[in-house]
């Protein structure tokens, strides 16, 4: 049974160390004024973030240190956590329980409740790997053995066929500590001469490094359980992720830790030490070093800053140090230590990536502990606190001078979201691929350094592919060619000569983070962000001005509202019909009758094609769970789909090209796509002019035109221009034409309705002919992967426009304020805003560095396009 939540104000008394005597008289009534309902409170607490028992309050509510730990450390097991490696110094010299012991126990227990091997988390599976070497296919083959045997015979304990010591190849580096566990006299008679005297040794010098003892003796003493590693971070340490390697992609379970992790795997990067990085997350300086500590142990990231002289190896070391040693870049620096017998399968490789020299030879070092993750020098204080903690403003304004590891040259971030790493894992596409797929979609980024491995395994994809599986080659194909178009191009016309390095970021993993945390991570690395396009529905965007953005300003913008916004200020686009959750249809909408082909979109998810015979029946169902966007695609078969991008290019192309249709003309009225890049996806459905004119003349009117909308506008543009981000172009410029469009956009009589942009008199023949033949489709901002002659043409648009420029940059960021001002009064005109108050919000009173991304609202009113008229439907 899940533990009921604990009070916000009740978390802070108790990480404040808070008696129930100190207590606010307001925390005490959210008790119900009840003592015992606090104690169980503070156990709760403490136990579910793996506090440390002295110096914390929890010392006066449990008056038994050892009982506390064993609690602890039953929880930890019931919920098949990470071992708490930050209290080794408890679990095991006190209680004898090695991480060997405690994850041979969870293996049990998941055995004998025959659960999969998927139950496991993530972290703890790796760990697993790691010291057990029972990865998923030898838990398969135990879990086999052991049903078989209580088959025939009376039921086993599964102790007997897992492993009975750590792992023989156990890596450990050089320079991690060593201390002495729990030994007994027993323990000492079965030891040689030599671990005797390494036992001795750490006994004496309570630690000693690593490097200073036999490798191999060491190995067999930690097998023995009489040791035990502590990893030292200190505050200037530089921490490198490199390709993951074995990581196990089984679950993710959201206690502490684990959010802890990911939201340090984002945000981490070998640029930014452990001082550095506890600012811009706002936690715990203690908190961080722990965290990375761990990444450290399980083999997922690597010291950068390491020393050189080995002068006091020991020689069993020689070989491994000659190795890190003698390549003359950092790169070797990194490798981890490994067995003399190589490595075996099972357990976790290291990847790694080139580091330059520009934050060795600049970094200075800084106060020091020499603790894993510095927690077990806060004894007195209880550890780490939990959740965000004040940081001092001495620290804080480090993020607004030069940072410690020097000047940083920020870089490109080429936002992606997860439909993008399953076509890099689904495709089979090269036997190394998957790994850095795996790498994008669990740390959420690949960095600059790790680009040569990732473009070197996309060069070995074919361009070629059968059926599905074509979309998987075409997305890696495009994939490479943008990192290399991107990637340190002097012609994108960016501050640095040379051109800027380029880190893949995953959507999802950004809007992880705190809002806050987000903004400081983008502003301090990042000149500029490139989304992928299209997101997928169900994925928010990442919304910020600082650094700017060439994608989706806002979630709406990446929502179903856009496309029924696109087609109410151009007057053009296929039948349309957006249903609510909850509705039942009697019959068929008129203007989707005759269609063969629907495109059926469900509110934050993929569409898919219905054919029309069946649509009724479908769209019933899938309204009791969701609400439906259905559109007329094809008339006699499938609709045919171009795409136009933009920023739109006029010269030399004739009159019938379709970039001169007239509703992207009208668009361009709308609002200005010169500083933008992206694409329109025009549509043919190959239904009969008759049919379209008679669904046209069908409605009428009933658009509603607010009060003061126009004197709103220009309030929002003098706010701008306070800013310093007006007088684009003058005197006929884009916002002039904004406002002249809001005019022109507002509904007209019922006779003019018929034309969706422009009376027929005022059209050319080829712009008729275009307006009868396609219609806007869709959308998006960013830079599209699914083909590759729309990305070459976006890519081209980019750098022959000079769309990273600053002042472009700058246009941009105002367009998108007032693209957002657009599509947000649209959904409030056509949605119940007593339901979503957030609509009523002006934009200008949002965060101006980045908007809440709060889910997108789905409609509460039914509403049907026609062609060239929104409207309700009833």
């Amino acid at each position: 049974m899940a533990t009921p939540a604990i009070p916000q104000d009740v978390e802070f008394s108790i990480r404040q160390n808070y008696p129930w005597d100190r207590l606010p008289a307001s925390v005490k009534q959210s008790l119900q004024n009840s003592e015992a309902a606090y104690e169980k409170a503070v156990i709760d607490y403490s136990i579910k973030n793996q506090l440390r028992y002295r110096g914390n309050v929890v010392r006066q509510v449990m008056k038994d240190e050892r009982a506390y730990y064993e609690k602890l450390v039953h929880h930890n097991r019931d919920h098949l956590m990470v071992f708490p490696y930050h209290l080794q110094d408890m679990l095991v010299q006190g209680l004898r329980i090695t991480p060997f012991q405690y994850y041979h126990q969870i293996l049990q227990n998941i055995m004998s409740n025959e659960k999969s091997y998927d139950s496991l988390p993530n972290f703890t599976a790796a760990d697993i790997v790691r010291l057990l070497t029972v990865g998923r296919n030898q838990y398969i083959d135990i879990m086999n053995t052991y049903r078989s045997r209580n088959k025939f015979f009376r039921r086993r304990n599964p102790k007997d066929l897992l492993p009975t010591q750590p792992s023989e190849d156990l890596n450990f580096e050089w320079w991690w500590l060593v201390k002495i566990g729990f030994v007994t006299e027993e323990d000492i008679k079965v030891c040689s001469k030599e671990e005797k005297e390494i036992v001795d040794l750490v006994i004496d010098r309570n630690a000693v490094e690593a490097k200073v003892l036999n490798r191999s003796l060491l190995r067999n003493v930690y097998r023995k359980g009489l040791i035990y590693f502590d990893i030292p971070i200190h505050d200037d340490d530089f921490i490198v992720v490199p390709t993951l390697q074995g990581f196990v992609m089984n679950r993710v379970q959201g206690d502490y830790l684990e959010n802890l992790l990911y939201k340090i795997f984002v945000s981490l990067d070998e640029h930014t030490n452990m001082q550095e990085l506890s600012s811009v997350l706002q936690l715990d300086l203690e908190q961080i070093k722990y965290a990375v500590a761990v990444f450290i142990r399980l083999g997922f990231a690597h010291k950068k800053n390491l020393p050189t002289d080995k002068s006091d190896f020991h020689p069993s070391w020689t070989d491994t140090v000659a190795r890190q040693l003698s390549s003359p870049s950092d790169e070797s620096l990194l490798l981890p230590s490994i067995s003399s017998s190589g490595h075996v399968p099972g357990t976790l490789e290291v990847q790694l990536s080139p580091i330059t020299d520009l934050i060795r030879s600049s970094s200075s070092p800084g106060d020091s502990d020499a603790e894993s993750g510095g927690v077990q020098t806060k004894e007195d204080q209880g550890g780490f606190p939990q959740g965000e903690t004040a940081i001092p403003s001495s620290t804080s304004d480090s993020l607004s001078t030069v940072s410690s590891s020097g000047s940083m040259q920020k870089r490109i971030g080429f936002v992606f979201d997860s439909t993008l790493t399953a076509f890099l894992m689904m495709g089979n596409l090269s036997p190394g691929l998957k790994n850095h797929a795996v790498t994008l979609f669990e740390v959420g980024k690949l960095t600059d350094e790790s680009l040569d491995g990732f473009l070197a395994e996309l060069d070995k994809v074919d361009a070629t592919g059968e059926g599905e599986a074509q979309r998987y080659y075409d997305h890696a194909v495009t994939l490479k060619s943008t990192i290399q178009f991107l990637r340190r191009n002097p012609k994108l016309n960016l501050k640095e000569d040379l051109g800027q390095p380029v880190d893949l970021l995953r959507c999802e993993s950004l809007n992880s983070l705190d809002v806050n945390i987000l903004s400081r991570v983008l502003k301090k690395n990042y000149n500029v962000l490139l989304s992928m396009a299209p997101l997928a529905q169900e994925v928010q965007p990442v919304v910020t001005v600082d650094p700017s953005h060439l994608g989706p300003p806002i979630p709406e913008v990446n929502s179903l509202w856009f496309k029924l916004w696109l087609y109410e200020v151009t007057r053009s686009g296929p039948p349309t019909v957006l249903l609510s959750k909850g509705s039942r249809l009697r019959k068929l909408p008129e203007v989707l009758k005759g269609y063969s082909q629907v495109l059926m979109i469900p509110w934050g998810h993929d569409s898919t094609l219905v054919n029309g015979s069946n649509l009724l029946v479908t769209l019933n169902d899938a309204l009791t769970h969701s609400s439906i966007l259905a559109q007329g695609y094809g008339w006699r078969g499938e609709g045919e789909v171009v795409h136009v991008t933009f920023p739109f290019e006029r010269e030399n192309v004739s009159e019938s090209d379709i970039v001169n249709h007239p509703a992207l003309r009208r668009l361009e009225e709308i609002i200005n796509l010169d500083n933008s890049c992206g694409y329109v996806s025009m549509l043919k459905t190959g239904a009969p002019k008759s049919n379209q004119s008679s669904i046209s003349q069908s409605a009428s009117p009933k658009e509603k035109t607010k009060p003061g909308e126009n004197e709103e506008i220009s309030e929002f543009l003098d706010d701008l221009k306070e800013l310093g981000l007006g007088d684009l172009e003058s005197p006929k410029s884009n916002l002039d034409k904004n406002l002249e469009s809001k005019q022109v956009s507002k509904p007209k009589n019922e006779d003019s309705s018929a034309v969706p942009c422009d009376t027929l008199e005022q059209l050319t023949e080829a712009e008729s002919k275009l307006m009868k033949q396609w219609v806007p489709f869709e959308m998006f901002y960013g830079i599209p992967l699914f083909s590759k002659e729309v990305n070459h043409s976006v890519c081209d648009k980019i750098m022959t426009k000079g769309l990273f420029q600053e002042d472009s940059l700058q246009k941009h960021i105002q367009q998108c304020r007032i693209l957002t001002l657009q599509v947000m009064e649209f959904i409030a005109k056509y949605q119940d805003n007593t339901r979503f108050p957030e609509f009523n919000q002006h934009p200008l009173q949002m965060e101006p560095i980045i908007v809440p991304c709060p889910n997108v609202p789905p409609p509460t009113k039914c509403l049907t396009f026609n062609g060239s008229r929104l409207d309700y439907f009833v």
